[in-house]
């Protein structure tokens, strides 16, 4: 199983950050890549609540994991330090073996130096169905869109 590493500064404090990380409006927004769209089915933001969010494709040649446009998945929250760490344990729906399994999604929040936060995006136990490159790529598209929300305020 493959991971990723990413890092993205945010002109915004802490706390602002770490909202946008358990708000579904705020998800919604940024939480998704360029080229789809994201609905929220189920947001519970507290340590052991879940969560389930699909991504849809705009594109109508591009094909999801979990329907022919569709990428779903599901998850808890497993831990939350406020203001310092959201750690997500999420699967995709799917019936591709290669495509299943958990993964973790672990952000930590740092006060940056010359203010803002720096933001680290670790996400850990890749199916070997989805390249690590194309991952880091999306989260890239994800994170710049959290520092676009979060700095216009």
């Amino acid at each position: 199983m493959a991971s990723t590493r990413i890092h993205r500064h945010v002109n915004a404090p802490r706390a602002s950050v770490y909202r946008a990380l358990l708000d579904a409006r705020a998800i919604a927004t940024w939480k998704v890549p360029d080229g789809m769209t994201s609905h929220v089915h189920e947001f519970d933001p507290r340590e052991g609540g879940a969560f389930r969010i699909s991504l849809t494709y705009d594109a109508p040649t591009a094909t999801g994991k979990t329907t022919a446009h569709t990428d779903t998945y599901h998850g808890h929250f497993a831990k939350l330090v406020k203001d310092e760490q959201v750690v997500e344990v999420t699967e995709f729906e799917t019936e591709d073996p290669a495509l299943r399994g958990e993964m973790t999604i672990t952000f930590t929040l740092v006060d940056a130096v010359g203010g803002g936060t720096d933001v680290l995006a670790v996400h850990e136990g890749l199916p070997s169905g989805v390249p690590p490159a194309d991952n880091e790529e999306g989260w890239r598209m994800s994170l710049a869109k959290l520092a676009a929300y979060v700095e216009a305020g």
